[in-house]
């Protein structure tokens, strides 16, 4: 008893160590190395800002599906679709916001609309013009989906692959509705060409290191939320729903809702990952709806490491720097290195990343009983 005490107070006290590290990094080196003068060997240049930033919404988006799969052992392979409603919210305060500086100039409609001789703005655009609507809406929008969808889905007991195929059914709809020009949300070219978020422009390196350095306060938030989450009775539950999800309900406990409060909890966090992510790379349009989104982010927890919460995001960040390293050194070779590296994970690496440190950790404690 006093030996896994022990244990426990060492792992927090490693956990709040490396927390505080990564924080001073992400939030105070990063901006220190970017005020170096230019030419500098060590400064980080204003292009790599909005993508760390982009690297950060998809850790907080791995860690979102990490909840949900590594935690309930329900495996959505559609959680971009949340990550992309919540982009659309964003990018419709961020249309809304452009007003008469818009191509056509009229104040009401958003230049598409003026292109497709739309002559109102739809209902579902009231309100938009509003940053705490909007806001509001980054997180109601993922969140009521994903209680609907995931009542019908956790109350009928479906389970395994199949869920994980109506997941992806889900995402693919939705990508197709979204292309539709009637829809009104700017059909294949989705949302583009905003100018500011809460009158700062978004084109200057001051709001870029702004969005990035909320990008990373939302991702250590969330971290700790989950951490949380997953500490307390609920998320005892919810690992005894992975591992014997009968037996738990035999006990007397509601699978339905311990499954459905991972679930809605996870979109919202996913919702909000997209809303950032938006004013960072300036365009939502339907490919982000793209079923092998939701397969890569899949791909990105595995690689990390599931049902660990730190290592969804460690594995989101290495896959994406590996994408962007080989996407402009071999493009041609980046789909076939991305699943060559999930099977190489699956195989040989089950419990991914962090699974592999910890098999390095149990090695160096015994060679240091040997020695002792």
């Amino acid at each position: 008893m006093i030996l896994s005490r022990l244990a426990a107070t060492s792992s927090d006290r490693r956990f709040w160590l490396s927390f505080a590290a990564a924080g001073l990094t992400l939030c105070l080196l990063v901006p220190l190395l970017n005020a170096l003068p230019e030419g500098s060997p060590l400064q980080v240049p204003n292009y790599m800002i909005p993508l760390l930033g982009k690297y950060l919404c998809y850790a907080t988006l791995a860690l979102a599906l990490d909840l949900v799969w590594g935690y309930c052992g329900v495996l959505s392979l559609g959680h971009g679709a949340f990550f992309a409603l919540g982009g659309y919210a964003m990018g419709m305060h961020l249309m809304r916001a452009i007003g008469t500086r818009g191509v056509y100039g009229n104040a009401e409609l958003p230049d598409f609309m003026v292109f497709l001789n739309w002559k109102s703005l739809p209902w579902y655009w009231f309100g938009f013009d509003h940053f705490w609507f909007a806001a509001l809406m980054v997180l109601l929008v993922p969140g009521i989906l994903a209680f609907v969808f995931g009542w019908l889905a956790f109350r009928s007991r479906i389970t395994g692959v199949y869920l994980s195929i109506i997941t992806q059914a889900m995402t693919y709809a939705l990508m197709l509705a979204f292309f539709r020009n009637e829809m009104g949300f700017g059909g294949n070219n989705g949302l583009t060409d905003f100018k500011d978020l809460l009158g700062f422009d978004l084109s200057q390196p001051t709001t870029k290191m702004g969005l990035y350095l909320a990008s990373a306060l939302v991702l250590g938030s969330a971290l700790l939320l989950m951490r949380h989450v997953v500490s307390t009775k609920l998320g005892r539950i919810m690992m005894a729903l992975r591992d014997a999800e009968s037996r738990v309900r035999f006990l007397g406990y509601s699978t339905t809702h311990a499954k459905l409060f991972a679930f809605t909890l996870s979109a919202m966090l996913a919702g909000l990952a997209g809303a950032l992510y938006v004013p960072q790379v300036g365009i939502i349009n339907p490919s982000e709806f793209s079923p092998a989104n939701s397969i890569e982010v899949a791909v990105w927890v595995a690689v990390g490491g599931r049902g660990t919460l730190v290592g969804a995001i460690l594995g989101a960040l290495s896959v994406n720097a590996a994408k962007t390293w080989l996407t402009g050194a071999a493009p041609e070779v980046w789909l076939f290195f991305l699943g060559a590296l999930f099977i190489v994970v699956t195989i040989l690496l089950p419990k991914g990343l962090m699974g592999l440190k910890l098999r390095f950790a149990k090695r160096f404690s015994k060679t240091e009983e040997r020695h002792v």
